[in-house]
């Protein structure tokens, strides 16, 4: 007796403390026995409102022939379920509940337990979440930059529109993607490690380089964050954004080019001044035109100067040795043709052409496709011609044509310097108006980069040459002065476009990476042997007199003389000039806070004398 006293004691307590509604009804007539004080304070009526009367009779149960039916399916069933119920409180509120039914045997008689929860908070929860999922998408989906969720098995489970942006696939496309099918092969391993470092929770904050494939399959450039994705407390995969940097690596890669190129032309100079045999000089020549250029096979010919014959004189790349040995009549050829026409001649695929000049046996064995042939000119005479040949299809931009018309000079000086040395030093007059030319060049090229400096660079180099020309520098020092100042800003190839062109004040993270473009001018110039003596502006320019500078915080003439002149003038241009921040200064007011800034920032000696100098 004890026992159900207890146990009756423990169900009333559940019964009164419960957080749902809950309502006893009598299974034989529907009358309410009995309500729990939850459910009197969802509804609002009191508990004798409530007891005593059948579930149809209370206000709250509004529809009285659904819930007469529910009661009778309830005698049958035993058991009925609503979601999505609407109960009227006292005060007119109309709530949705779910509902649920049982029918118990209590002392022999049967009752029907109902239990009533309030689904309208529910509901609004869900609501709320839908719309910060909403805001969620839209904010991910407004990103330039390329998010995703990636599984534990590499399947891709979320990309945002940047990301199909930027690769062309469609979302449903990359859903049915593994990242296998993105990522090149080198790159697998790499991959691999980061990912696991990442499944196991450790922190990878920084940024890795990846390539990836996209849909057209071209190769982008992207830089990667990657953290652990979380369900619960467990690692089911990771996400990520991945920024795309092909522009930026396109830029580098065609400085890198252009650097590369102004090596194989400091080393051809170097290679003809350093002798007089022929065929050494243009094999040198072929060597950086087939590595540079890419291509299969390249040679040499020269004009015979006593007959309309053309001789092979250098050849490289070619499968077959009985084209050293070839001597080819003028008009029996396209290098004929060249020399004729006196300007490069291009056949895109040589198997089109219905009268071809070269034999078959010669194209079935090398199994050639596209042709270039360049006039070698030197002082208006032609004296041979540099053939290019390639073993499938070309698309040449304008720097690859502008570095074979180079590489093709460079041959034809070779050539003059075999039979008459003063043509060779005139020629070298050439190619040094050639390389300050490629300078000046890269020098706009730079300013267009950072269009709110454009034409800062060449105004400041003139200035600079004039002030170094009044402190006694050389005419041969000035030369290197000169091309100093056209790169003081190389380094700034290697500052991210968005901390170079960023609107507003850069954050001292950003500051770093920016006092960096010192160093990085140095890495870039310092293999270019011509160039080393031009590398103190470019590398010193920033350094102050007082040693408050950067990068290596010299002090006095510590700094090299040309960057303490060039310093003085970077500083009036960039005065005297607009900016998007700011107007330019007048001359007077440029000219007074240089003044003020000797001794600290600038170099006295420098400073008195330009204040001497007439600046148009």
């Amino acid at each position: 007796m004890q026992t159900l006293k207890d146990s009756e004691l423990r169900y009333r307590r559940l019964f009164e403390a419960a957080q749902d509604g809950i309502l006893i009804l009598d299974a034989a007539t529907g009358m309410i026995e009995d309500v729990n004080p939850y459910l009197i304070k969802m509804l609002g009526f009191s508990s004798k409102e409530l007891k005593e009367k059948k579930l149809w009779q209370v206000g709250a149960f509004k529809n009285i022939k659904a819930s007469k039916a529910a009661f009778e399916a309830l005698q049958e069933d035993e058991y009925i379920r609503y979601d999505n119920l609407p109960l009227k409180t006292k005060s007119g509120q109309l709530i949705q509940v779910e509902f649920i039914s049982n029918v118990y045997l209590v002392g022999g008689k049967k009752v029907i337990q109902c239990i009533i929860r309030n689904n309208t908070e529910y509901k609004r929860v869900l609501v709320a979440l839908g719309e910060n999922e909403k805001k969620y998408r839209d904010l991910v989906n407004q990103s330039p930059d390329g998010m995703f969720i990636i599984g534990m098995s590499g399947k891709l489970l979320t990309v945002n529109k940047a990301m199909c942006s930027q690769l062309k696939y469609s979302e449903q496309e990359f859903l049915s993607m593994k990242i296998w099918d993105i990522l090149p092969k080198q790159f697998y391993d790499q991959y691999r490690k980061r990912i696991k470092k990442i499944l196991n929770g450790e922190s990878v904050g920084e940024a890795v380089e990846y390539e990836v494939r996209g849909k057209d399959g071209k190769i982008h450039y992207v830089d990667v964050i990657s953290a652990p994705h979380y369900s619960g407390k467990n690692i089911v995969g990771y996400q990520g954004i991945a920024r795309d940097i092909s522009p930026r690596k396109r830029d580098e890669r065609k400085i890198r080019q252009q650097l590369a190129h102004l090596t194989a032309l400091s080393a051809i100079d170097r290679a003809i001044n350093a002798n007089f045999d022929l065929k050494l000089s243009l094999s040198e020549v072929l060597i950086h035109v087939t590595t540079e250029l890419e291509i299969d096979a390249a040679d040499i010919l020269v004009l015979n100067s006593h007959s309309p014959i053309l001789e092979l004189s250098a050849g490289r790349g070619f499968r077959s040795k009985t084209i050293m040995k070839t001597q080819i009549p003028m008009g029996e050829s396209y290098a004929g043709r060249v020399i004729l026409e006196r300007q490069l001649v291009h056949i895109p695929n040589l198997s089109d052409e219905p009268d071809n000049l070269f034999p078959k046996s010669f194209l079935a064995e090398e199994e050639f496709v596209c042709y270039f042939g360049v006039p070698l000119i030197v002082k208006g005479q032609v004296n041979g011609v540099l053939e290019i040949f390639h073993r499938a299809a070309l698309e040449p931009d304008t720097e690859w044509l502008d570095f074979l018309n180079a590489m093709a000079g460079q041959a034809a000086i070779a050539i003059e310097n075999s039979t008459l040395f003063e043509g060779l030093q005139r020629s070298n007059l050439e190619l040094a108006l050639a390389y300050d030319a490629t300078i000046e060049g890269w020098s706009r090229a730079l300013d267009l980069r950072d269009k709110e400096t454009a034409w800062h660079t060449q105004r400041a180099t003139e200035i600079t040459v004039n002030l170094a020309r009044v402190l006694g520098l050389s005419e041969t020092e000035l030369v290197q002065v000169r091309w100093g100042a056209l790169l003081h800003d190389i380094g700034k190839m290697g500052v991210p476009d968005e901390i170079l062109h960023k609107p507003g004040p850069l954050t001292d993270e950003e500051w770093v990476v920016m006092k960096k473009h010192p160093t990085y001018a140095y890495e870039m110039l310092a293999p270019i042997r011509y160039l080393r003596l031009a590398l103190d502006i470019p590398y010193c320019h920033h350094e102050r007199w007082d040693g408050t500078g950067y990068p290596n915080g010299l002090k006095g003439t510590q700094i090299p003389l040309a960057a303490r002149i060039f310093a003085v003038v970077d500083v009036w241009d960039s005065l005297t000039s607009d900016r998007p921040y700011r107007a330019a200064w007048t001359e007077k007011k440029a000219r007074e806070h240089i003044h003020a800034s000797s001794g600290t920032h600038f170099d006295p000696q420098v400073v008195d004398a330009f204040m001497q100098i007439p600046i148009n």
